[in-house]
């Protein structure tokens, strides 16, 4: 069992190196900075702990014991709720009052060390019943995310599991608490991994169905069918997905909507968001080119399409398609 937990630690750690080289680049959190902030956070927070718990389980080191431990301890509750927060209600304002989360952390080194610690565990299990009132305020939006919010139901049931292990230490050693502990959190980076490349751009993904569940609709008295042969031509026949700079604003211009009216209709009637449905546009066409221009070269194809960058592209067409570009057409080259 410790051999797992000490496996879970280094993956934890190297996995937050590569959270942070990889998914926390800007681009992924575009109007989502202090949002992306929050995250670095906690992912630096959880990542110090698992440090913490590989030299206490290989070395025996006191450091789990120390006030500074139990300080990175109450970063994580909060850091976790002002990162999602913008995400599942939709919200991007930053107020200043909102730093009063992180008063809390003092505690760590006021109270004794024993009492700190289940204090920590104490105020998380209050931002678990927020998260668990945001994730079903978004019960509509379960076909669109089936497989992501599965795993996040997983991240919350061991959360869960964690409290009652923190609230109760009385019920097993120390040893043993801090080898679920550990195991626990890379369990849970675990399955941010399988969420991330399930769907690389989730954070869009969640907050653009937020937004479509918090605000009232826009779409009266549009002719939603009819804009969306007009939407469907401007892909198909004017291939307006080739511009790298199309964004929903202009789209919309196009149509004659407004970015929360284009939003919405995606969003209400083809059951995904704005991002989602041109990344779809570009690789169907870069699937078409794969196979017609056997000579062409990856990179060539994404620009063609309108992707920006082979990194963005591979995201992308892994996500949509299940494979990499040049797997795809070996693939279907054999096929034929």
């Amino acid at each position: 069992m410790q051999s797992i937990a000490l496996l879970f630690t280094g993956y934890s750690v190297f996995y937050s190196i590569a959270l942070f080289l990889s998914h926390f680049r800007c681009e992924n959190y575009q109007g989502q900075r202090f949002s992306q902030i929050m995250g670095m956070i906690l992912i630096t927070a959880l990542a110090t702990l698992q440090l913490a718990h590989f030299f206490y389980l290989n070395r025996g080191d006191p450091f789990v014991f120390s006030p500074v431990y139990t300080a990175v301890l109450y970063l994580v509750a909060p850091s976790f709720y002002l990162f999602s927060r913008p995400l599942l209600k939709a919200d991007n304002s930053f107020q200043r009052w909102q730093i009063l989360h992180f008063v809390p952390l003092f505690f760590a080194f006021i109270l004794p060390n024993q009492q700190a610690f289940l204090l920590a565990f104490g105020i998380g299990g209050f931002y678990l019943l927020w998260l668990a009132k945001s994730i079903f305020a978004l019960r509509k939006q379960r076909t669109r995310f089936h497989i992501e919010l599965t795993i996040l139901l997983i991240v919350f049931i061991i959360a869960i599991l964690v409290l009652i292990m923190g609230l109760s230490q009385i019920l097993v050693d120390e040893r043993t608490f801090f080898i679920l502990y550990a195991s626990a959190i890379g369990l849970a980076f675990f399955l941010i991994n399988i969420a991330l490349a399930y769907a690389p751009r989730i954070t869009h993904e969640v907050s653009d169905a937020a937004r479509e569940t918090y605000q009232k609709s826009t779409l009266g008295g549009i002719d939603c069918d009819s804009v969306l042969q007009q939407l469907d031509s401007l892909m198909q026949d004017a291939r307006l997905y080739q511009e790298n700079n199309l964004d929903l604003h202009s789209l919309a211009s196009e149509l004659d909507l407004t970015s929360h009216q284009l939003s919405e209709l995606i969003n209400t009637r083809l059951g995904k968001s704005f991002s989602r449905y041109i990344r779809e546009q570009r690789v169907q066409a870069a699937k078409t080119q794969l196979l017609d221009e056997p000579n062409a070269s990856v990179l060539s194809i994404a620009m063609s399409v309108g992707f920006t960058s082979q990194s963005n592209f591979y995201d992308a067409f892994r996500e949509i398609v299940g494979t990499t570009p040049a797997k795809f057409r070996k693939l279907n080259k054999m096929s034929l």
